[in-house]
């Protein structure tokens, strides 16, 4: 099986790069630059490496490097963004801070003709995130794209397959990135295309049953899609051995408890076991209004809860998550920067009663996960459910959290997915959220005062980077009429028309 590595220098794409070389079927895995030498990649067999990006500066002396003996070991390179100024860097070139500022989004690029740019326009759109450039190219290497502001904006070394592009070819935003990726592991490293996703679920499987013979295992079953394919994933491998425990913590959507239960337990088989701990994060979360510490006390809680019940269930040896990459890299891994914590990821109490945790899913992105799921059996309307954030309603609740606010968004979240499912136009997430402001609105001849729900709708293929979804007006108008005219301490709806970046889906 042909493979490409992902050499990881701490950036917040990288998984995506691996992402979109496992969508042309070719096995691709990552690496943290420190975690493997090059004489361990010249070994390991792999036809290709792509050096990601990262939030340093090639030149400070504490920003990560990597030793220029991998020039020599014959392997194609792709460097994208500081791994471009990496590349150029240990080949000899030169790296200084933009002249003309940083450039960020959008940008126009103009590509010459070469092996990387196959199929690419000479004029076409990149996505640009950076604050340095490649100011003097190393020897044997030729500029082969640029934009307005930076001159070296891609450049290559035919003659030893070493290439580098300072955007982002795996985000969306980069009009022919998929083709630019392709030309690279097709033209450059010559791939095969004969890497499945049925070759996940057999090895994860095959893995488990091995790992985890005669071992207990307690999942954190949270009622979204994650987690329950990691639920149906790990009872494939381990059967019985498997206890799911369900937290109906409150903070769900609309009659979303029974069905995770009914369909979970009742068609799939899966032994799940509810709690209603309501009462208990509602009382942890009083007066609770910062949103990172909403996600702690919720991840602390959870982990209390699965403790608990635990105990009921004798001897449990593992803790099964259903994390996925967008959670691990929002919270921060290795060089990467931190921009939210996720309650199954950074919000993990420092003292657990479990020998170790086990995350299935936790190198996937939420196509794949659905993938997954498909596979697996698991009937389309659980696994095309809407994401759900692990933390639930807490964080689409803006500020304190009190019964009355998540009945509000509750219901007016129901009527947005109702209205949603029923159009011509699915995006690919969409939700409610009840802001902490309150403003004056008019029914009949009298005064009202409630609260304002912000409607969020965004198109994405790897929720890495999303835009946000033209909706029609009439179904923004439905929406907003049922709402504020059915739910009494509504007055008022507004839609987000912000993308991601520079927001992230969530609000919280």
């Amino acid at each position: 099986m042909d493979k490409i590595l992902v050499l990881d220098f701490g950036g917040q794409y990288n998984q995506l790069i691996a992402r979109r070389v496992r969508a042309f079927n070719v096995f691709a895995e990552i690496k943290p630059y420190n975690k493997i030498s090059p004489e361990e990649i010249a070994s390991a067999g792999y036809k290709g490496v792509i050096f990601t990006g990262g939030p340093n500066s090639v030149y400070d002396k504490k920003s990560p490097h990597y030793s220029k003996d991998i020039l020599s070991l014959g392997i194609p390179i792709l460097g994208i963004c500081y791994g471009h100024q990496l590349l150029a860097y240990i080949s000899g070139g030169k790296i200084e801070p933009a002249r003309s500022g940083s450039e960020y989004g959008k940008t126009e690029l103009f590509a010459d003709k070469n092996i990387l740019f196959d199929g690419v326009p000479q004029n076409s759109t990149c996505y640009m995130s950076h604050t340095d450039y490649v100011s003097e190219l190393p020897d044997g290497f030729k500029i082969i794209a640029h934009t307005d502001n930076c001159l070296c904006a891609a450049m290559a070394n035919d003659k030893n397959r070493l290439y580098g592009v300072q955007f982002h070819p795996e985000v969306t935003h980069t009009e022919y990135g998929s083709q630019i990726l392709k030309n690279f592991v097709f033209g450059v490293c010559g791939c095969k295309p004969d890497w499945k996703m049925s070759d996940f679920i057999t090895r994860t499987t095959e893995k488990y049953k091995k790992e985890l013979a005669g071992k207990k295992v307690l999942l954190a079953l949270s009622g979204g899609v994650d987690s329950s394919v990691a639920a149906v994933l790990l009872h494939k491998a381990i059967g019985n051995n498997l206890y799911c425990v369900f937290v109906d913590h409150g903070l769900l959507r609309l009659h979303e408890g029974d069905y995770v239960e009914k369909t979970l337990g009742g068609k799939l088989g899966v032994n799940v076991i509810r709690v209603n701990a309501e009462e208990k994060f509602l009382g942890k979360l009083s007066g609770v209004t910062s949103p990172e510490q909403k996600r702690k006390i919720i991840g602390e809680e959870f982990i209390r809860v699965f403790e608990s019940e635990a105990k009921k269930l004798g001897k449990i040896d593992i803790l099964a998550q259903g994390t996925i990459y967008p959670d691990v890299i929002e919270s921060g891994k290795g060089d990467s920067a931190v921009i939210k914590s996720h309650h199954n990821v950074g919000g993990l109490p420092d003292v657990m009663s479990f020998e170790s945790i086990i995350e299935p899913l936790r190198d996937l992105f939420k196509d794949e996960v659905r993938e997954v799921g498909e596979r697996l059996g698991i009937p389309k309307e659980l696994v095309w459910r809407q994401p759900f954030p692990g933390p639930g309603l807490a964080v689409r609740v803006i500020g304190e959290i009190t019964k009355e606010k998540l009945e509000l968004l509750k219901k007016a979240d129901a009527v947005f997915r109702e209205e949603l499912e029923n159009s011509q136009k699915r995006p690919s997430q969409y939700f409610a959220v009840l802001l902490d402001t309150k403003s004056v609105g008019v029914m009949g001849d009298g005064r009202t005062y409630g609260y304002t729900v912000a409607l969020r709708a965004v198109d994405t293929h790897d929720f890495m980077t999303a835009g946000w979804s033209q909706l029609d007006y009439d179904v923004l108008e439905r929406v907003s009429s049922r709402i504020t005219n059915k739910i009494k301490g509504i007055t008022r709806v507004v839609y987000d028309i912000t993308s991601k970046p520079p927001a992230t889906v969530e609000w919280e």
